[in-house]
């Protein structure tokens, strides 16, 4: 059976601002269980309404090395639909009355520390998937602390493979290079333009696109256009590069 674990900054029915939170909430649950063991990680928001808020059960916590001190990183569980849900829980980043803030250097760090600690929980919770499917912007540091972080320390890592899939290209996650090395540890070496550094800045969309095993799109269209300049975001070079590992995959009714 293979395990395939789903990491999104949104998910239905816990918490939706668009179409991300509908896919990540409706396709798991859709897969052959007999063949696949699919589960969801997200951000467990204070934002949540209450009765979403009453599912969510206390599994353990630790404390992550990130932008230079020790966070708390909290794991929360809960079942729904025949699918688990595990939330990373720190009311730092996670607080407040709506999931994305205006603060743009603000949400740059909380989805750094939000990929880094969905890669630290995973032996806590003693599920490896042999898949990390990566959602937007928010989950593109995953497929490179992965590589770059965690599969070199630590033999539990080896094996697993990344999907990154694109909802919406416009969003990238673009900040600068030198507060994104501050924030996410990561040295100058990985700040270039092959790999996470676009246009002078850090952009973590790309990094995903870079490092991921392979790359999906919402259409088999939208594959395409997002390789012409037109559409390609300034990225279309990327997805060219990028052509053997791309597929479009139209999103389903459920």
């Amino acid at each position: 059976m293979k395990k395939v674990l789903f990491v999104a900054s949104e998910g239905v029915p816990f918490i939706k601002t668009g179409g991300l939170a509908d896919v990540v909430g409706s396709l798991p649950k859709e897969l052959d269980k007999e063949y696949y063991d699919v589960r969801v990680m997200l951000p467990r928001y204070t934002c949540m309404k209450p009765e979403m808020q009453e599912k969510l059960q206390y599994v353990t916590h630790f404390y992550m090395s990130f932008n230079w001190g020790e966070e708390y990183v909290g794991i929360m569980e809960a079942e729904v639909d025949g699918i688990k849900y595990y939330f990373i829980d720190n009311e730092h980043y996670f607080g407040g009355f709506k999931p994305y803030g205006d603060n743009a250097l603000f949400e740059i760090e909380k989805y750094a520390f939000f990929s880094k600690a969905a890669l630290s929980v995973l032996p806590t919770i003693d599920f490896k998937p042999d898949v990390i499917h990566c959602h937007d912007w928010q989950t593109g540091l995953i497929p490179v602390y992965l590589k770059e972080r965690f599969m070199g320390g630590n033999g539990y890592y080896w094996g697993i493979k990344t999907v990154m899939t694109i909802h919406n290209l416009k969003f990238q996650g673009v900040w600068d290079k030198k507060a994104v090395m501050d924030i996410t540890g990561l040295s100058s070496e990985y700040f270039t333009n092959d790999k996470l550094e676009a246009y002078g800045n850090a952009n973590y969309l790309k990094g995903g696109i870079v490092y991921a095993d392979k790359v999906t799109t919402v259409s088999q269209t939208y594959a395409e256009e997002i390789k012409t300049p037109f559409y390609g975001e300034g990225l279309d070079g990327l997805m060219n590069a990028r052509s053997n590992s791309l597929s479009g995959i139209v999103n389903g009714l459920d």
